[in-house]
């Protein structure tokens, strides 16, 4: 099979075509107004994204860089030869190669992301990087239920779910226990899943690095209404609306909300929108879990916390999870 096929991606057909309309129309409908954050992440949402990593604010990516550089090796013996990697919203699968060069003969990597032509992008820069590894890319919402390529249906060995960025952040509590408990099926007995996990409860460092100086996160947020505006036939005021972030401590997560600064309305595929003055949009929640409420967050979900890797200040960690009872 040449890495032209390869990189072709497998289009799940559980994603429905109208699925962003279906979104924008019930949650702009609703009190309060929110929107799924996987939308965000048009070709343009993810170039802003991957300028945000870099960002001196985001310490995020650059923390779990280097623990994945420091954790690599231990996690690539607990897993063995020939496995297939599975990256749930892969991006830019910047720190894929942390991994894959560690793993002994990776049977594949599988990419699964929502965004299809920075999907391809990436697989293409990858495939150059890891010249000997099959590319298997899916483009699918991993927020949904999904199926994992068919070349997958004969392959044998272990197989690793990689879920890095705190990601898992994005899902509710219980959303996240419910995607943790789909992927440990989907994956199957020889399992296991490498997870970032953003500790840090401290607003001070949380809420720069959700509205940095330069205001690359606020170009983040506000190009969704310049999605719905290009896509779904909208027209909604650009002007009228500003980033904000806020640290909402009962719920240890940060919010991301788009404020209508002034009394608006606008059209989106034909359905009349109002906005008062203050009201929001709920673009994006990032859950912050201490290592007790995620190990619990785990286990509720039938995995087992094997070996954990945290920063010199526990902001940031790094789970790699098995099987419960799997020890």
């Amino acid at each position: 099979m040449s890495h032209a096929t390869q990189a072709t991606a497998f289009v799940c057909p559980s994603l429905p075509e109208n699925a962003f309309a279906t979104d924008v129309l019930t949650g702009l409908g609703h009190t309060p107004k929110s929107l799924p954050s996987v939308w965000l992440y048009d070709r343009r949402g993810c170039e802003l994204f991957e300028e945000i990593t870099g960002l001196d604010e985001y310490y995020q990516t650059r923390t779990e860089t280097a623990l994945l550089g420091e954790c690599a090796a231990a996690i690539a013996d607990v897993i063995g030869p020939d496995a297939v990697v599975v990256e749930f919203g892969s991006g830019s699968s910047r720190k894929t190669p942390l991994l894959l060069d560690a793993l002994v003969t990776p049977r594949a990597y599988v990419p699964v992301d929502i965004a299809d032509d920075f999907l391809d992008d990436a697989v293409a820069a990858l495939a150059r990087r890891c010249p000997g590894i099959p590319m298997l890319p899916v483009r699918a919402d991993f927020t949904r239920p999904f199926r994992l390529p068919p070349q997958l249906h004969d392959t044998q060995g272990p197989r690793l779910g990689f879920f890095p960025g705190s990601t898992i952040g994005n899902f509710a509590p219980g959303q996240a226990a419910a995607f943790l408990a789909h992927v440990g099926k989907m994956l199957g007995a020889r399992r296991r899943m490498v997870v970032g996990v953003d500790a840090c409860k401290d607003p001070a460092v949380l809420l720069p690095a959700y509205d940095d100086a330069r205001g690359v996160t606020a170009q983040f947020d506000l190009n969704l209404l310049v999605r719905i505006n290009r896509e779904l036939d909208g027209n909604l005021p650009l002007d009228a609306f500003r980033h904000e972030a806020r640290f909402n401590v009962a719920a240890s997560r940060i919010e991301m909300h788009l404020v209508a600064q002034r009394p608006c309305h606008a059209d989106v595929l034909g359905q009349r929108i109002t906005f008062a003055a203050g009201e929001s949009i709920h673009t994006e929640n990032s859950y912050k879990y201490g290592p007790t409420e995620f190990r619990a967050l785990a286990t509720s979900a039938g995995w087992d916390v094997e070996r954990v890797w945290h920063d010199a200040r526990s902001r940031f960690a790094v789970y790699l999870l098995g099987p419960a009872g799997n020890a």
